[in-house]
């Protein structure tokens, strides 16, 4: 099993902790994950960070599709690929409804097939093996519409990029995680459960017979991330993950789509999770965090002393996790983690 660092996504201040990652590339850090979701983006802290590290893999983890046409993500991977010395690593995700057209103002529509479309646009563009050409329900390359000029012409990249960038998916829900499996090189689950590995089994095991992969074999990069808390004080742990929790459970997204909270719920957390829910969208956000409950902490996160984390490591790998990507900001927790699994 490999290490990430997940560097997230800035608050009110673009801001990352620099000695952090250059930490983490010299303690042996497989990857860097930066992230967006309607402020600071992820492909610039990933540049600035891929420009102070020597060895450390570069992913975006993940980057919005609705925010980029997939001829601009894949022109920006090849060229932070480039530049890096070969170190990207391209995590796609779709975001939700809100941020799709609240945000970026374009229709949230059918996510799978969206992304499936987008997908084959970027390998299309970094295998070069023709001009590029696609007609789909959501991308027409060259455009077509009523209100085309007529001049659009098929174009191969200027940039000779590496055909086999590595491609990831973001997905929780079992139709994204089986195209994950299908058409992707790796998968960015979040706030997974090792203990619940039985409910994205079959998904994964759909995708890859559907992609003819022999197998869930290790060149699928499986890599869940985590929080990673490290203290003696197992329940004041807790309480720095809980928050996140609590906003993505109760408020990323409106009640009734919000994925998140499905998936508290398959986990088995449905009466908490309403709660949180509940308390969250009533303003009440500090009670939402208090809501949540322990063991859902402990299913999905690394919490207390080294010795506690150590133990709890197992069940991470005996479910077949590939990379752990660690969602931390201690420097001691960095160092912890590189000691018990590199």
């Amino acid at each position: 099993m490999r290490l990430g660092l997940s560097l997230g996504y800035s608050g009110a201040d673009a801001r990352w902790d620099v000695q952090l990652v250059q930490d983490a590339d010299r303690l042996g850090y497989h990857s860097v994950w930066t992230a967006e979701s309607y402020g600071s983006d992820a492909v610039t802290p990933l540049a600035w960070m891929g420009a102070v590290t020597y060895r450390i893999q570069l992913g975006t983890a993940v980057l919005q599709l609705a925010a980029r046409t997939p001829a601009m993500t894949a022109m920006t991977a090849m060229t932070l690929d480039a530049l890096s010395g070969g170190r990207v690593r391209l995590g796609l995700g779709v975001s939700g409804p809100q941020v799709v057209e609240g945000w970026h103002g374009q229709p949230f529509g059918r996510p799978v097939a969206r992304t499936r479309e987008y997908v084959a646009i970027v390998r299309a563009i970094l295998a070069r093996k023709a001009p590029l050409q696609h007609e789909g329900t959501y991308y027409q390359i060259p455009y077509r519409g009523s209100d085309a000029s007529g001049l659009g012409k098929p174009l191969r990249s200027i940039l000779h990029g590496r055909a086999d960038l590595p491609i990831y998916l973001a997905a929780i829900g079992p139709r994204n995680v089986a195209l994950a499996a299908e058409i992707a090189d790796g998968w960015l689950p979040v706030f997974f459960s090792p203990e619940r590995m039985a409910l994205f089994r079959s998904s994964l095991q759909e995708g890859f017979a559907r992609g003819a992969r022999p197998a869930e074999t290790a060149s699928f990069d499986v890599a869940p991330s985590a929080p990673v808390v490290v203290g003696r004080d197992v329940e004041a742990c807790r309480d720095h993950v809980k928050p996140k929790l609590a906003l993505y459970v109760g408020g990323m997204g409106a009640r009734g789509r919000n994925f998140y909270f499905d998936l508290a719920c398959r986990y088995g957390y449905e009466a908490a999770a309403r709660r949180v829910q509940d308390l969250y969208l009533a303003g009440r956000k500090d009670e939402a965090a208090a809501a949540v409950p322990d063991a859902l902490v402990d299913e999905v996160a690394l919490c207390g002393p080294r010795e506690r984390i150590r133990d709890r490591l197992a069940a991470w790998r005996e479910v077949g996790v590939t990379t752990l990507i660690c969602a931390t900001r201690q420097p001691e927790a960095l160092r912890t983690m590189a000691e018990l699994v590199l």
